[in-house]
């Protein structure tokens, strides 16, 4: 899958916008050195490459001085980011089903997002990585990303929400005042991937403005949405499942086939004729997953062998030479010495 085609809805950028417009910043100036038509934001439809997001999270820190810019206003939700999504999740029952129906429509808000949640001991855990287009994504870009969810999944619930855990997959900065000040909870460095941990508990709490009819009419206005923009194709769906599969090992066409209630010649029709095939769509999540891991993050080898669903190490190793035409060490060098 072409990276370059990736995009951002302008919803999810408005939120950026009124982030950046409580500091001393000429916001329309920098949107014009991103490469970016401000005068877009007005357009409901408009969608923004990933890699000059990135331009503008780095334009902004530096007229800032603020790396933590991503967390400088942790108690702002910003629901109109996620466009009419909000609303589907706004009338689910417990915050589960609306975070499956988040991932479900996640092509709406951004398709340079990988989100998955994943069930674990103790509760569920949501994972995010986000496609940098070919350049590095800023930390603050990722960060605000996930205090966006939080206080989305706060705003819903109705309640001061608080993670079991949040991880971050780089080192601890010196300063960890605006990390405790926006998530309330222990913080985990060093991980192998951005994830927010959350109990049952507070998942499966039923929310207050829940409502089956409601629900039903939102779904069917994101899913016209999802369509309208392209987001619909089965390919985008089967990504969906496939990344939350992948750290199970191999994902089996007819499992992912059964969870989408489809035969499995069906869903290889389906694929093809949108000019690919499962293997195909599964390397090619493989590679983009292990481009963002290897270069934005700090995991171990043996983690991200993990994260991507290979046996052993030497597979991976294997699947690297054939995507970068290195090692996983030597393209990690040699990426960090580039930048």
């Amino acid at each position: 899958m072409d990276a370059a085609v990736r995009s951002v809805s302008s919803a999810w950028v408005k939120g950026i916008v009124e982030l950046f417009q409580n500091f001393p910043l000429d916001v329309p100036a920098l949107f014009l050195e991103a490469g970016l038509q401000f005068e877009s934001l007005n357009d409901h439809d408009a969608r923004f490459p990933p890699e000059r997001i990135s331009a503008l999270w780095d334009l902004a820190i530096a007229g800032t001085n603020r790396p933590d810019i991503g967390l400088a206003m942790p108690d702002v939700v910003h629901p109109a980011s996620l466009d009419s999504v909000a609303y589907v999740m706004l009338t689910c029952p417990h915050l589960l089903r609306g975070l499956e129906r988040f991932l479900r429509y996640l092509r709406i808000v951004s398709d340079a997002a990988d989100i998955a949640l994943h069930e674990e001991e103790g509760g569920y855990a949501l994972t995010i990585a986000l496609e940098g287009g070919g350049r590095d994504v800023p930390r603050a870009r990722i960060e605000f990303v996930v205090v966006t969810i939080l206080n989305i999944c706060r705003w819903l619930s109705g309640r001061d929400m608080r993670p079991l855990a949040v991880d971050f997959p780089y080192s601890p900065p010196a300063d960890l005042g605006p990390y405790h000040r926006a998530f309330h909870c222990p913080l985990q460095f060093d991980a192998p991937i951005h994830k927010l941990h959350f109990s049952t508990a507070d998942l499966m709490a039923p929310l207050p403005m829940a409502n089956p009819e409601l629900a039903a009419m939102y779904d069917r206005m994101a899913w016209d949405h999802l369509k309208r923009i392209g987001g619909g194709k089965a390919s985008n769906r089967i990504r969906e499942l496939v990344i939350r599969r992948l750290p199970d090992g191999d994902p089996l066409r007819a499992d992912i086939a059964r969870e989408m209630c489809l035969g499995e010649r069906t869903l290889q029709r389906r694929l093809q004729e949108e000019g690919t095939s499962f293997h195909e769509l599964v390397d090619d999540i493989r590679r983009e997953l292990a481009q963002n891991y290897l270069t934005q993050s700090d995991a171990a080898i043996s983690q991200i062998t993990y994260l991507l669903g290979f046996g052993d190490q030497s597979a991976f190793f294997r699947a690297c030479k054939r995507w970068f035409d290195k090692a996983p060490g030597d393209y990690r060098k040699c990426a960090r010495n580039s930048r």
